[in-house]
């Protein structure tokens, strides 16, 4: 298994319709990563730059393919990663302002 700290420019007028899809748990069906990837948006950090950020747990190769078809792709543009050591991620970011600040968990 592998961590990624993951940036992303969120599609803005599509944030509201994530959040609320996050805030249903409609990801965390999807196998084998969907309790990872919804705990990972909740948790995501908006960049000074606008960027949204995150730390991602993925198990795939190319990293984040499954997480980008079925919902990354659909919701930010211009993903980068990082490889990171698990919780180092969310370490580099914790003082950042939330994406979702009533769904965090």
């Amino acid at each position: 298994m592998a961590y990624y700290l993951v940036r992303a420019k969120p599609r803005r007028a599509l944030l509201e319709e994530l959040e609320q899809r996050l805030t249903r748990g409609e990801f965390m069906a999807m196998r084998p990563f969907g309790a990872a990837l919804s705990h990972s948006l909740r948790n995501a950090r908006f960049e000074p730059d606008g960027n949204a950020v995150w730390e991602e747990e993925d198990y795939c190769r190319p990293p984040l393919a499954e997480e980008r078809a079925a919902v990354l792709d659909h919701y930010f543009e211009n993903l980068r990663i990082e490889p990171v050591n698990e919780n180092s991620g969310w370490k580099k970011i914790e003082r950042l302002p939330r994406l979702f600040p009533a769904s965090a968990s």
